[in-house]
């Protein structure tokens, strides 16, 4: 017998797992285009909202049976998908197409799913774009209510390796509690909630390995890796038990890091660093919360504006905020002000306008500022929520001073009106900003004296740094955290934020990958916030760090990295870091 890798895709989580294989046929409902009488509409309409009533019951019975004692981060991912069904903008846009196009409630339902998923394939931010799942999850199970197509069983499994297209959170539930070992997806990616369902409940899980689900036999005996992204099947048994030890390992770590998840983060050399979560829906502040997060460092707002053709209200602002607020318990939260535009767009382009370069255009800060009646609700809308918890606000994309001088006007405006509405807020709310534009990074001591705090997005100061596009398959082999130019623009901030006392976070995905962490700590970096799901790994990483030694390291790796090889320095640097 002989080792055969025959899938690879994105590992969930550190884990191994073995078990027989098993093939579940669920498959995505394919609708044809179909239309029907003007005289049948009205019963069209109820016919839908009958289905979309039904999808939710359905939900609503899986989630009754999570048990009473599973973390409340577990029914969240249900209740994302319930609130998604019975999101008003989401059935409303379907049945405008009833109406307007005499369309059936299937064909209605797919060309509004088609028309958001092409909003979520835009995106460059790899949560937000991986939510199209969540929406094909959500319309999948609404369509088979359609068709009178039952929803799939998951009975009588036990300890198998489950092998499907796709997973929806409450089919994983439903495996959760039926003992599999693991399971394998055609489709996904690391930040699908497929994927980090699987990490909340400690399932191995490998998603995005196209064509597994048709490749393998049913009953074979396969293997996980999660670590390395593989599927093996036809091993030899000298191989199984190399397999079973590295589970027995990752196990035993599993254990560890949990154990360590109320204890501070601190260096081996008792220095205290401060790791925050970035999160885009107040569904993700329970996981945060669970992994041991000080605070929000970075709550996207985007996500209100993606699902609807028309801008959220300053009520509908207000109550996604203080659901965060809530949820945190008194930690404090960083909200971004909306950051549309480039691959952050709205169904209805109008809100955005047309450019042809929209990574260069109209977005962000530029777009609030032009349009002050998208910024003035949300920024109400902060300062009311301020009242409840601590809230700062932090301004994107900012590339000069003018900028900070129009939104602090619009700001002190704000809270004029709603001293005058008698509505509280705080009248020491912070104010920060994002750089992540080389020309901020060029001029951070100025933006360190004007602004409250400042944070370093990664993700677009590379892309513009490098002057690639991460989502191109045909450059994006350019994208590079450690070209010397992008090191450079960060040590230029980080000393900039030293010289001004500043306080600096880093919310770019930099912040949460180990490859960095230690480099950071040693350029002077202290506050770091990421993907709530990296936070355990990085504190466990900060344990063995010492900072007085990785801070002369660093010194050396930038004195050098102009007259040397990066990626040999690269290399260098992570031989003698300790992970």
């Amino acid at each position: 017998m002989s080792i055969c890798c025959v899938g690879i895709g994105v590992g969930a989580e550190s884990h191994i797992a073995i078990g027989e294989a098993y093939v579940l046929r669920q498959g995505q409902v394919c609708i044809a285009p179909s239309w029907i009488p003007a005289s049948d509409v009205e019963a069209e309409t109820s016919r839908f909202e009958i289905a979309v009533k039904d999808a939710a019951e359905q939900l609503y019975r899986v989630r009754q049976q999570i048990p009473q004692d599973t973390p409340i981060d577990i029914s969240e991912f249900i209740d994302t998908h319930l609130m998604m069904i019975e999101d008003k903008a989401i059935s409303s846009g379907v049945i405008t197409l009833i109406q307007n196009q005499h369309a059936t409630a299937e064909w209605a339902l797919q060309q509004h799913c088609d028309a958001l998923i092409k909003v979520f394939e835009q995106m460059d931010d790899a949560y937000l774009r991986t939510r199209k799942d969540d929406l094909d999850h959500v319309v999948n199970r609404i369509q088979k209510m359609l068709i009178k197509q039952p929803d799939s069983t998951l009975d009588n499994l036990n300890g198998q390796v489950i092998l499907a297209e796709d997973l929806s959170p409450a089919d994983i539930i439903l495996l959760k509690n039926q003992n599999i070992a693991g399971f394998v997806t055609d489709y996904g990616g690391p930040m699908s909630h497929t994927a980090i369902l699987a990490r909340s409940l400690g399932i191995p899980a490998i998603v995005g390995a196209r064509g597994a689900s048709s490749c393998l036999v049913h009953g074979e005996l396969l293997i996980l890796d999660t670590d390395n992204g593989c599927v093996l099947a036809d091993c030899e048994q000298s191989v199984v038990s190399y397999f079973e030890d590295r589970r027995e390992f990752f196990q035993s770590r599993a254990n560890l890091l949990r154990k360590h998840r109320d204890h501070p983060a601190t260096t081996a050399d008792d220095q205290h660093i401060e790791l925050l979560a970035n999160i885009e829906l107040a569904a993700d502040v329970e996981t945060a919360a669970n992994n041991g997060a000080n605070g929000i460092g970075l709550y996207r707002t985007e996500f209100l504006y993606m699902t609807r053709r028309d801008a959220p209200s300053e009520e509908e602002h207000f109550d996604a905020y203080l659901q965060v607020i809530e949820g945190m318990q008194g930690k404090p939260i960083t909200i971004r002000t909306l950051d549309l535009g480039a691959d952050k767009k709205p169904i209805d382009d109008s809100l955005i306008g047309n450019t042809s370069n929209p990574a260069l255009g109209l977005r962000a800060i530029r777009l609030c500022l032009k349009e002050p009646t998208l910024f003035r609700p949300q920024i109400r809308a902060i300062l009311r929520a301020s009242a409840f918890g601590k809230v700062r606000i932090m301004l994107p994309m900012l590339t000069n001073l003018r900028e900070v001088q129009q939104s602090r006007a619009i700001i002190e405006r704000c809270m004029h009106e709603l001293a005058i509405e008698g509505i509280a807020y705080d009248a020491d709310i912070q104010l920060g900003g994002m750089i992540e534009v080389p020309a901020a990074a060029l001029t951070a001591r100025s933006f360190a004296q004007e602004l409250d705090f400042l944070s370093i997005g990664t993700n677009d100061l590379i892309q513009y740094t490098l002057a690639i596009d991460r989502i191109d398959d045909e450059v994006n082999y350019l994208y590079d955290p450690f070209h010397p130019a992008v090191l450079q623009l960060i040590a230029i901030t980080i000393a900039a934020a030293k010289e001004t006392q500043t306080p600096l976070s880093m919310c770019g995905e930099m912040a949460g990958d180990l490859r960095f962490v230690p480099l950071l700590l040693g350029m002077g970096l202290r506050s770091f916030s990421m993907q709530p799901m990296a936070l355990l790994d990085v504190k466990q990483l900060l344990r063995k760090q010492h900072i007085g030694d990785l801070e002369k390291r660093a010194q050396q790796l930038l004195n050098n990295m102009f007259t040397e090889d990066p990626l040999t320095l690269l290399s260098q640097w992570q031989l003698h870091s300790k992970h």
